[in-house]
């Protein structure tokens, strides 16, 4: 596993933010919030990418595929895959990427204006497109398996864990690069979101701005940063004698088919989701100890989330935990569903329930267990974790502890 969040640029340091209970969130320091609604975000501080990446080629790299290329060598090293010629082939990589290069983009369309076209860059398009970062990924570690990109906007890297878990289940590869990537903190992305009304607006107190399922939350705090795993075939990691943290059991992905950025208000999508991941996973709710929800701090996502749950669940939503990485580092669209899914892993390596923080005010349209006390000790075998995205899509995916 690797990580790049606003908590620390790796695995550990980002883990024992979250345990601590810690908000990365704070006012954003690259470029200026004067104009903007919004001034703050979960934004990665003093990122210097040349301590990971050769200086000529972080530069012709976008922010995105920089987080993409640290977490994917971080989770390499972590997991001890050797990949050379005898194994190359059956490597795969698949990075879920939401927006891309919006930083490239935004700085060289603003020389095309003022400079005119013969100033704009030769490597624009090589670095805004979403597929560089597994690109990128791939040649850097030498894995010639298969190798794509997913983008379905916040559900990408759930789309990119669940295809690289098919992938291994065909025999298409032994082991899989998968995650996802994010650098939304830019002029025109801070603009969009924040002029859909997407985005919260309490400048006065960033830290506790991102406050999912609590009754007074105005929307999700943006975030950035990468995270990535190394799935693998059990004979192969058994075979190399590596650690096992965690087994994916299943997934499943349904679409909304409702709205270009709203969930159906009964909760059909992400439930249908959920039906399938525990379908596919062999799985009844009962065995079910934790959610990591989608949970994004939007009046209408976390409600809806928790009716989709109750629908799924029944009774047994009562007794099981639900919680919120987002209330700590922000919402990194297209990478939260991996760094999400990291959490879930931790959390069953560790037997702890992530937190839930900033939640003050009871929602009654939102009364499950949302872990708000601090992280939790608890004795649990099996966890989902939800994404879903603009345009409808909904990915669950099903893990369950190690213990053989």
């Amino acid at each position: 596993m690797g990580a790049v969040t606003c908590l620390g640029t790796n695995l550990q340091d980002y883990w024992e933010g979250v345990k601590a209970g810690r908000s990365g969130v704070s006012n954003i320091e690259r470029i200026c919030t004067e104009k903007h609604h919004v001034h703050f975000a979960g934004e990665v501080k003093n990122f210097v990418p040349e301590n990971w990446i050769e200086r000529k080629e972080a530069k012709r790299m976008d922010r995105f595929t920089q987080f993409a290329v640290i977490a994917s060598e971080e989770a390499t090293r972590h997991s001890g895959l050797e990949i050379n010629d005898d194994n190359r082939d059956k490597i795969g990589v698949v990075i879920g990427v939401g927006v891309g290069g919006l930083e490239v983009w935004e700085r060289e369309f603003t020389k095309l204006l003022q400079q005119g076209p013969d100033r704009v860059s030769p490597f624009l398009i090589p670095m805004m497109i979403a597929n560089m970062a597994s690109g990128h990924v791939s040649i850097r570690q030498g894995a010639r398996g298969p190798m794509t990109s997913t983008v379905s906007a916040c559900a990408s890297s759930g789309h990119a864990i669940g295809l690289a878990y098919d992938w291994i289940r065909r025999g298409d590869a032994t082991a899989v690069i998968a995650g996802g990537a994010e650098a939304p903190i830019t002029q025109i992305g801070l603009a969009g979101f924040g002029n859909m009304h997407a985005l919260s607006r309490r400048n006065d107190d960033p830290a506790r701005a991102s406050r999912p399922f609590d009754a007074t939350r105005d929307g999700f705090v943006m975030g950035e940063g990468g995270a990535s795993v190394i799935l693998e075939s059990l004979f192969s990691a058994q075979s190399r004698g590596a650690q096992i943290y965690a087994e994916v059991l299943g997934y499943g992905d349904a679409g909304d088919s409702y709205h270009i950025t709203s969930m159906p208000e009964d909760g059909s999508g992400i439930g249908n989701a959920m039906r399938m991941a525990l379908k596919n996973s062999n799985l009844a709710p009962t065995d079910v100890g934790y959610i990591n929800a989608h949970g994004t701090s939007t009046p209408t996502n976390d409600s809806t989330e928790t009716l989709g749950i109750k629908k799924v669940f029944g009774d047994h939503a009562y007794k099981l935990a639900v919680s919120s990485t987002k209330s700590q580092i922000g919402h990194l669209l297209g990478a939260s569903s991996a760094i999400e899914f990291i959490t879930v892993v931790q959390g069953l390596r560790e037997q702890i329930l992530p937190p839930t923080i900033n939640f003050e005010f009871p929602d009654p349209a939102c009364d499950l267990d949302y872990v708000t006390e601090g992280a939790r000790a608890a004795n649990y075998d099996v966890a989902l974790t939800n994404s879903s995205g603009f345009g409808g899509h909904n990915v669950s995916i099903a893990v369950r502890r190690w213990s053989k």
